[in-house]
C-alpha cells in the first residue's frame, strides 16, 4: 500500500486510521460493486476481523489498510475496468489475509456468508461485531 500520492489523492494508511470512515465508506463501495467482486466473501470477513474487539491491533491495521485500499477512488488499476478493475484490490486483500489468516475465524467467514445471503441489509450491526 503506498503511503505517498499526487496532491488530491488519499493515502490508504491515513484512511485507515480513521476507522469510522472506513467503515462508512466500505459499505457504500461493497454495495455498489458487491456484484463484481469474486473475492466478495474473504473482503466481508477481512472487514468482519478488522472491527473485531478480539482481533490483535497488529491484524486490525493491517485489514483497515486493505480495506482502505479497497475503497480508495483512485488505486492502480480503475475498478470501473472490466474484469481487470478490482485485480489490484484482490492482490492487496490477499497479501494482507495471508499475514494474518489465523486470525479471520470461521465466524468471521460465517458472518460474511450471511450478509451476503441476507443482500447486506444489516451492516450496522456487522460493524459491532
Amino acid at each position: 500500500m503506498a503511503s505517498e500520492h499526487s496532491v488530491g489523492f488519499e493515502p490508504a494508511d491515513r484512511l485507515a486510521e480513521d476507522r469510522e470512515s472506513v467503515r462508512r465508506r466500505f459499505w457504500i463501495k461493497f454495495k455498489r460493486v458487491v456484484a463484481h467482486l469474486p473475492f466478495a466473501e474473504d473482503l466481508l470477513a477481512a472487514y468482519y476481523c478488522a472491527f473485531d474487539r478480539q482481533t490483535p491491533r497488529h491484524v486490525q491495521a493491517a485489514l483497515l489498510g486493505a480495506i482502505a485500499y479497497f475503497i480508495l477512488p483512485f488505486d492502480f488499476i480503475p475498478d470501473m475496468l472490466p474484469v481487470l478493475g478490482f485485480t489490484d484490490d484482490a492482490a492487496v486483500l490477499a497479501t494482507a489475509i495471508r499475514l494474518v489468516a489465523s486470525h479471520i475465524t470461521p465466524d468471521h467467514h460465517a458472518a460474511a456468508r450471511a450478509a451476503l445471503k441476507r443482500g447486506l441489509d444489516a451492516e450496522s450491526e456487522a460493524g459491532s461485531r
